[in-house]
């Protein structure tokens, strides 16, 4: 992005894994609060409330990650202007297929989930996927978090009473062909989550941790940084302290979120912590 570019007035949400749009809503109202355009949809045949996803799965029991992409692409490409992609968790992975497209004026993937390239995932982020991983059944089905692994996964940094309430409001079941694809992705030369980590055209990337996320930890976040940083093209990392796989909604949310919006408007490159 150039200093005589149009400035994006259009933020695209994707939520992550386990997740629908409603895990944005804290972000919608102070992006739009700000002036901008937020578009923050569901992941394709995730139509319908929170209630509705739990009771009935049969809509998204075989979406896998090449399905969600290509139904963010579809949304990115039928707006007058490239956008700003923000994306959480697996939706992160998918802000950085999108701009691998050429999609975008800018990314920012927070505590995302692993591409094609990151090996030997650390124990924690094994342990968050186990729920669905040790099925292999589970490969074409939706599978629902208890609370407990909930809190393990997304809000570890949370008090038990507080995390129940974040999995009443924001948990849905995810399909697990998801997960499959990204676990098995460095076996497969055609990999959805696969990324030209030398493409030099891409739009400037922002890639965010958290340091106590057991799902995306710290070091596959780095690990995504340094392939990125491949490119020619501005890539910036960022961790925040004290944060988990929950940073969109909890307390302290409001920093994580101004400055990532902060750093797309003018992106530049750097590698820190905070």
């Amino acid at each position: 992005m150039t200093s005589t570019s149009p400035q994006p007035s259009t933020v695209v949400l994707i939520p992550g894994l386990w997740l629908t749009a409603r895990s944005w809503e804290h972000w919608i109202e102070r992006y739009e609060g700000k002036g901008f355009q937020v578009i923050a949809q569901n992941w394709p045949g995730m139509d319908g409330d929170v209630q509705a996803l739990r009771d009935e799965r049969s809509a998204f029991d075989d979406v896998g990650f090449d399905d969600v992409v290509d139904h963010y692409d579809k949304i990115v490409r039928g707006l007058d202007t490239p956008p700003i992609l923000m994306g959480h968790s697996m939706g992160g992975a998918a802000v950085q297929v999108l701009l691998d497209r050429g999609l975008g004026g800018a990314g920012v993937a927070i505590d995302p989930g692993p591409i094609k390239g990151v090996l030997n995932l650390p124990r924690s982020a094994l342990k968050s996927a186990s729920p669905v991983l040790k099925h292999p059944g589970n490969r074409h089905k939706a599978v629902m978090l208890s609370p407990e692994e909930f809190h393990y996964a997304f809000t570890n940094t949370l008090s038990d009473e507080d995390s129940l309430a974040a999995y009443e409001r924001y948990a849905v079941p995810g399909p697990g062909k998801t997960l499959f694809q990204a676990a098995l992705a460095n076996f497969n030369p055609h990999a959805a989550t696969k990324v030209h980590f030398h493409n030099d055209n891409r739009a400037p990337l922002l890639l965010i941790a958290g340091e106590v996320d057991h799902t995306a930890p710290v070091a596959v976040t780095r690990r995504e940084f340094k392939l990125e940083s491949k490119s020619k093209a501005i890539t910036a990392f960022k961790e925040f302290a004290g944060r988990s796989h929950y940073i969109v909604g909890q307390p302290g949310w409001e920093e994580v979120a101004d400055f990532a919006l902060d750093w797309a408007l003018n992106p530049k490159p750097i590698d820190e912590a905070l």
